[in-house]
């Protein structure tokens, strides 16, 4: 399925898929000066884009599973979701969980976006739910060994 999602860049190149077979979209630093994130530190990166999706998709940005492995850094809040209805540069909250200083200039790649749907639930109250095998059941639950 190739969907039209509205793009405005701001002295950057539209995000692309790298491979064939790429689920995810390369997010690019569009910062005027090198920006240091110092071990246990945070910054807001921006990107340069907007975006304007249709209502049931929703933008995904996530770490790069590079820079997390070899520097430590990751996304403040895991996973950030952009909604259909946000106008505003898309903007990367990293942290640097490693133990060295991590420099991020003008056109390196940041995270990555995937583009996902999602659906709008309404609530039904109920006064029960119906049983399963695993119950009530929680974190460590069907056990690993």
């Amino acid at each position: 399925m190739n969907t039209k999602v509205k793009i405005k860049a701001e002295r950057v190149p539209l995000p692309k898929y790298e491979t064939q077979g790429s689920a995810g979209m390369d997010l690019r630093a569009a910062v005027d000066e090198t920006i240091v994130i110092k071990p246990g530190e945070r910054a807001l990166v921006p990107t340069g884009i907007h975006i304007e999706l249709p209502e049931g998709l929703e933008a995904q940005v996530r770490a790069r599973s590079g820079l997390a492995v070899k520097h430590g850094i990751g996304l403040v809040n895991g996973v950030g979701t952009i909604d259909s209805d946000y106008r505003g540069e898309i903007k990367v909250p990293l942290i640097n969980w490693g133990s060295s200083d991590f420099s991020i200039q003008y056109g390196d790649r940041i995270a990555q976006m995937i583009i996902c749907k999602y659906e709008r639930i309404r609530w039904e109250s109920v006064d029960e739910l119906l049983d399963t095998e695993r119950g009530e059941g929680g974190f460590g639950h069907t056990g690993h060994k």
